[in-house]
């Protein structure tokens, strides 16, 4: 029914979660994936090279997990300043083409490690 979804290629989890859950086969949930560079451990700087980074975290999480970024049915996007709406939905474009997932945008306050971006999906396989 459910199965941990775990790889190398996307940052470890910084608590207790997982990288992402697939459920019954079919769906799958990430959880949310800063501009960690899964080598380093290391924010990049900017918020350009973070939402980047996040997207590709996202999208070895969801090869992991047999699906890929073209599966994405929603998106949440968490951003520390609204100002770089712009510039994250610039990149975010380059990334999901054609029929868009839904997709959330919400500014907080703090992200973990002062990071500037965190993305999560909900994808099918």
């Amino acid at each position: 029914m459910k199965q941990k979804i775990h790889t190398e290629k996307a940052p470890a989890a910084l608590g207790p979660y997982s990288q992402a859950i697939s459920i019954l086969g079919q769906l799958v949930f990430t959880s949310g994936q800063l501009g960690l560079d899964p080598q380093t451990g290391e924010l990049p700087a900017g918020i350009e090279a973070q939402t980047k980074q996040s997207i590709a975290n996202v999208a070895a999480v969801l090869t992991a997990a047999g699906s890929s970024l073209d599966n994405v049915v929603k998106t949440t996007v968490f951003i520390k300043d609204m100002n770089d709406f712009s510039k994250v939905n610039e990149i975010y474009a380059q990334y999901f083409t054609g029929d868009c997932p839904a997709r959330s945008c919400i500014e907080i306050a703090r992200l973990p490690k002062d990071a500037l971006i965190e993305i999560e999906v909900i994808a099918v396989k």
